[in-house]
């Protein structure tokens, strides 16, 4: 498919917005709302919400900056890859192949949003003296820097993603079939490392049956997800439940010794 001018404006306008809402913390910059977005715009819901949920899934481990690493941003599959998940199906792209394809622009991206932070290291000290000179319009423009500093390059990494799709295609186009095959292997194997990572920073032994039942259910009694997030809800709300009652045994049983 081909997108039209309009959707690469509404595209690149809704990538602004979802990156200014990263310096706000309401985290519109994850993959699952990206997705759901530029599916929504390019009038393909459905690949969209599968290629944000396998990169929601590979970025719960790869979007961790341990210490003080920089993981790579999750704009790259949430938007390019997306787009290249949904415009070159008639190539043969899969979400597994545009999630690997998509990793050198989440780096890159990455890259780009510690530029501009490192372009406006001094804004505050602008903002302060513009404010100490009375000069109010000064302030405005240098207290948001970093804001428009985004939402400029949201907008051209949303337009110029979906207004590139020739290019894309003249690109995949000439990667052998031999590698693509791989990539898509490599793309599906993604959203299982990076959930064994941060089950790595993050289980506790006595978890780990649940993690070995919800295996089994999906592998050998074919439960639909659904179903096993209902099941682990229950045993979620089962384990706090229990663990709350147990403290409030412990303390009678200190006031009791103490009387």
């Amino acid at each position: 498919m081909d997108a039209t001018f309009v959707q690469a404006l509404l595209v690149g306008l809704f990538v602004s917005f979802c990156l200014i809402g990263q310096l706000i913390g309401i985290y519109t910059n994850r993959a699952i709302f990206l997705s759901f977005g530029v599916g929504l715009i390019l009038g393909d819901v459905q690949t969209g919400l599968l290629m944000g949920a396998t990169a929601e899934l590979a970025f719960m481990g790869f979007g961790v900056g341990a210490g003080g690493t920089v993981p790579p941003n999750p704009i790259g599959p949430g938007v390019v890859g997306t787009i290249m998940a949904i415009a070159l199906k008639d190539t043969g792209m899969d979400v597994p192949t545009a999630l690997s394809l998509s990793f050198p622009f989440a780096v890159m991206i990455q890259f780009v949003i510690t530029f501009i932070y490192s372009l406006n290291a001094g804004s505050l000290s602008w903002a302060t003296k513009s404010i100490q000179e009375g000069n109010y319009k000064s302030f405005k423009l240098t207290s948001n820097l970093t804001f428009i500093g985004f939402g400029v390059f949201g907008f051209i990494i949303g337009l110029v993603a979906t207004m590139s799709i020739e290019v894309l295609r003249a690109f995949v186009n000439i990667i052998p079939q031999a590698l693509i095959s791989g990539l898509s292997v490599a793309g599906g194997l993604l959203p299982a490392i990076g959930f064994a990572m941060i089950l790595n920073v993050m289980v506790k032994k006595e978890f780990i049956p649940a993690i070995l039942l919800g295996y089994v259910c999906i592998s050998y009694l074919a439960m639909p997800v659904i179903g096993l997030a209902f099941a682990g809800a229950i045993l979620a709300l089962n384990n706090f439940y229990n663990k709350g009652n147990g403290q409030a045994e412990e303390q009678e049983e200190v006031i009791e010794d103490g009387i």
